[in-house]
């Protein structure tokens, strides 16, 4: 088969077809990974470049101030604390009840510099590496103008409310999304978790009822606006995966062994309707496994994905501070080495 460049590589595997070999980016990498691989790297992105990665990943941009020791107050109204990681959590929110909702103004998604990184991502990387930019579906704005706690009780007790911040989250993200198709990006990935470890955050029936209904209208606004849908989700999601896949996404992302979620069972399944990404597990394996293990798990996820096309190797979630940096190179280097189609 003949060479392809990142770009069509990427976009072949999105469309369920067999590229010429499979391709690898990751949603994100830690600063102590990258400085131990990459140290000449400038940035996320030069990181990304420098891994010879097949796509490089954008942001939209949100100013934030410092409202305390490791505190941020965002522009959305929620403040988050520093972690070992490089994203904070939300620790205070500014919606509790509907009359809170009925006051609130989400920040403009036209507001200048808001694309600037992406903007110098299309602009450095676009001719040579597909550019894929973050946006969200309908969970995790939500969770983050109430907080979680409140959140997941109010699935039960305000459903009214619930579905009034689903709205809002989907009428921004659509916004967003225009914005960034019409500075030439192809692909979003959305990176609303919906699940944990033993099942959904919510039960079916209050997905069904609640989330699904805007999980479609956004991904068929995002569709129609000629962008590929990357849905990430982690944790056991078998419960609400047919909502999932039939909300019209283009691949979805990791297939967590974590949560029970297996690469070959999924691909079996739906392998004929979504693209797969995944799942070399980074929470135990990457950050505490052998080089030899790690090298035989990311054939195993190759030998599992790869066949009939439509795969994406990555890791069950990010490339964390906690994943040993050689691990990782070596996971890279496996998907070179084993990764091509004959």
């Amino acid at each position: 088969m003949p060479e392809m460049n990142s770009i069509e590589r990427v976009m072949c595997a999105l469309q369920r077809k067999e590229p010429d070999r499979v391709p690898h980016f990751e949603w994100m990498v830690d600063q102590h990974v990258r400085e131990a691989l990459r140290p000449d790297a400038k940035d996320a992105l030069e990181f990304y470049d420098q891994m010879d990665w097949d796509a490089v990943i954008a942001d939209t941009v949100y100013k934030k101030e410092r409202v305390g020791e490791n505190r941020w107050l965002s522009e959305w109204g929620f403040v988050t604390q520093d972690t070992a990681e490089e994203h904070g959590i939300e620790v205070e929110s500014p919606i509790k009840t509907m009359a809170d909702f009925k006051r609130y103004t989400p920040p403009d998604p036209c507001a200048p510099g808001r694309y600037t990184a992406i903007e110098a991502a299309v602009e450095k990387y676009g001719k040579r590496r597909a550019v894929v930019v973050h946006l969200n579906d309908v969970f995790t704005l939500p969770r983050y103008l109430m907080g979680m706690q409140e959140l997941l009780m109010a699935i039960v007790t305000e459903p009214d409310l619930v579905k009034a911040l689903i709205n809002l989250s989907v009428d921004v993200n659509l916004k967003l999304a225009h914005e960034v198709a019409d500075r030439g990006v192809k692909i979003i990935y959305t990176g609303d978790d919906y699940a944990y470890n033993k099942g959904p955050l919510m039960s079916p029936k209050h997905f069904r009822e609640l989330f699904y209904p805007g999980l479609k209208r956004v991904v068929q606004g995002f569709k129609e606006l000629g962008l590929y849908v990357i849905k990430h989700t982690d944790g056991n999601i078998w419960p609400i995966i047919d909502m999932i896949v039939d909300s019209g996404i283009d691949c979805l992302d990791p297939i967590d062994p974590q949560g029970g979620m297996d690469l070959a069972d999924v691909k079996a399944k739906y392998g004929d309707r979504v693209a797969l990404k995944g799942n070399v597990d980074c929470a135990h394996l990457l950050s505490f496994g052998t080089e030899e293990e790690v090298q035989e798990a990311t054939k195993l996820a190759l030998k599992q994905g790869m066949p009939g096309g439509g795969f994406i190797l990555s890791s069950s979630n990010s490339i964390h501070s906690a994943v040993k940096p050689e691990n990782y190179a070596v996971m890279v280097q496996t998907v070179k080495e084993y990764g091509s189609y004959e």
